[in-house]
């Protein structure tokens, strides 16, 4: 069977990625495999004072956020219920490259939490479509206007 792996950081482009990812697997009758990324660096704010983050914690809102993606981009429960979820430490990049050995497809939005406006390639996608172990589809998003 078939795998499609999906990167999703709760934004609205990872959120149409996860829609898309979805649809395709419905489509080829494939596995899907919904990866979220958390790094405890990004919890330990911009004091002087050292802040220790609850790792498990951190896990639990991660997989929370993955859950409300999950809920906003899959209507068919059944679907919704087959997916594999999977919440990573470490960065999307890296973890993502790591999924995409052995997976049939990897699916990223074009632009997430970081992305800048006007760039029409986020970080992350930008490296994944260069580096990732299998085809890569990167999704834009709905049309405007």
């Amino acid at each position: 069977m078939e795998t499609i792996v999906v990167g999703v950081d709760g934004s609205q482009g990872s959120v149409e990625a996860l829609r898309w990812a979805a649809d395709e697997a419905k489509l080829r009758g494939a596995r899907l495999r919904a990866v979220i990324t958390w790094d405890p660096y990004a919890y330990s704010g911009i004091s002087d004072a050292v802040v220790v983050p609850r790792f498990d914690q951190i896990e639990i809102d991660t997989m929370a956020l993955l859950e409300s993606a999950i809920e906003k981009a899959v209507d068919d429960p059944d679907l919704r219920a087959s997916i594999e979820r999977l919440v990573v430490e470490g960065h999307p990049t890296h973890v993502l490259r790591a999924q995409s050995n052995g997976a049939d497809l990897l699916v990223v939005g074009a632009r997430g939490h970081s992305g800048i406006v006007g760039l029409l390639l986020g970080s992350t996608a930008d490296q994944i479509a260069r580096h990732a172990s299998c085809p890569v589809v990167v999704v834009r998003g709905p049309r405007k206007g």
